[in-house]
């Protein structure tokens, strides 16, 4: 895929998954930028699928809790892993977000991300993101359910039937893999992961006003050069070995 941004239209790729915290905070983010940006009339925002668990399956065990799951993972004590949970949940309630890890039901996002090209092609798809994180982050939605899907994109504003239609066959599956394709072919092991006019990559979910500097610099300078990883600016993000 060549990165050609139109005139007077500065596209904002970002690569991120439903099951990913710092993903929600880096949208919170993005969005504070974007109303600060001069020219946020002109910003397109197309959300790109990344699945942090590939191998997740549709639901997971729901008798471990996520504290006892992710100190498991990191190798770390349940009250340590606890303690990570609420620094956190912290940081999102400074970005306005109320996360409930203890109500969180994980499993695999595949369907999701297939959701969310559909929404694409509707012109829904910001809404439907917005949804899918909500539900997951806040509600304790089980995010790996097809109906549960159908539900969440229907309340977005897409059609509950297209949506299982498309859910039933492998529609849009093609799509995602292309989208994690390229993000391997662009060096992106951990989300979010911004790339701004097709010029500029920020990875993580930095601070508000690193992100509006980033729109700025690709507004002032619009080229089709394909960034790598190697160009971005870290930041707090998720990758498949955790958060």
């Amino acid at each position: 895929m060549k990165y050609v941004t139109p005139s007077k239209k500065l596209r904002i790729d970002v690569w991120s998954d439903i099951a990913c915290p710092w993903c929600y905070v880096g949208k919170r983010r993005l969005e504070a930028a974007i109303a600060k940006f001069p020219h946020a009339a002109s910003v397109e925002v197309v959300w790109r699928a990344f699945e942090l668990d590939p191998s997740a399956p549709r639901e997971r065990d729901t008798t471990m809790s996520y504290a006892a799951r992710l100190g498991k993972k990191y190798g770390t004590s349940e009250p340590e892993a606890k303690r990570m949970i609420d620094r956190m949940t912290e940081t999102a309630r400074a970005d306005g977000l109320d996360f409930r890890f203890d109500h969180i039901k994980s499993g695999n996002t595949f369907d999701a991300h297939r959701v969310l090209h559909l929404a694409a092609k509707r012109g829904k798809q910001d809404a439907v993101k917005e949804r899918f994180l909500r539900a997951y982050m806040t509600e304790g939605e089980p995010i790996g359910d097809p109906e549960t899907l159908v539900r969440l994109a229907a309340e977005a504003g897409l059609d509950g039937e297209q949506v299982r239609a498309a859910l039933a066959t492998d529609a849009y599956a093609d799509e995602v893999r292309e989208d994690e394709n390229e993000a391997r072919e662009l060096g992106i092991s951990g989300v979010p992961f911004f790339v701004v006019g097709g010029v500029y990559a920020v990875s993580g979910a930095q601070p508000t006003e690193v992100l509006l500097r980033a729109l700025n610099q690709a507004w002032a300078d619009l080229d089709d050069r394909p960034p790598t990883a190697a160009d971005a600016l870290e930041g707090a993000a998720c990758g498949p070995e955790g958060c």
